[in-house]
């Protein structure tokens, strides 16, 4: 459970950047609450909730793939798939102008995580029920 651990404690940190960048946009553009109509406000804002959406959900599936006795590398590479995904995600919407393919290879990093994990997850389970 040490893999998942690390990946998490580094998913937190990039919530946490996401946070202070939003608040900062706030603090500049003095927005208190919403996005005031203004589209790097609402990208912000997007891009920290859509992160807060997805990623506990996924260490969580990903906990189960771990505590299943999946092999390390598989581990590791869900890990990195959503954490990647995550950062390409954020980068990507972050932008007014943005460049799409960045929203779709990181939402595609995330769902690959989190279907590979459900799927892992569940054949585990049955393979345990079966025994």
């Amino acid at each position: 459970m040490l893999i998942v651990s690390a990946y998490a404690s580094l998913l937190a940190l990039l919530f946490v950047g996401l946070s202070v960048r939003t608040l900062r946009l706030r603090r500049s553009l003095r927005i208190a609450i919403g996005d005031a109509g203004n589209q790097r406000m609402l990208r912000a804002m997007r891009v920290h909730s859509n992160f807060a959406e997805y990623v506990p959900l996924a260490l969580l599936l990903i906990f189960f793939v771990e505590r299943a006795g999946a092999p390390v590398l598989l581990v590791h590479a869900l890990c990195l798939c959503l954490l990647v995904g995550r950062l390409v995600h954020a980068i990507g919407v972050s932008q007014v102008d943005e460049d799409y393919r960045l929203r779709v290879f990181g939402m595609a990093m995330t769902f690959t995580t989190l279907v590979g994990s459900a799927f892992y997850t569940l054949f585990s389970l049955a393979a345990g029920a079966g025994a």
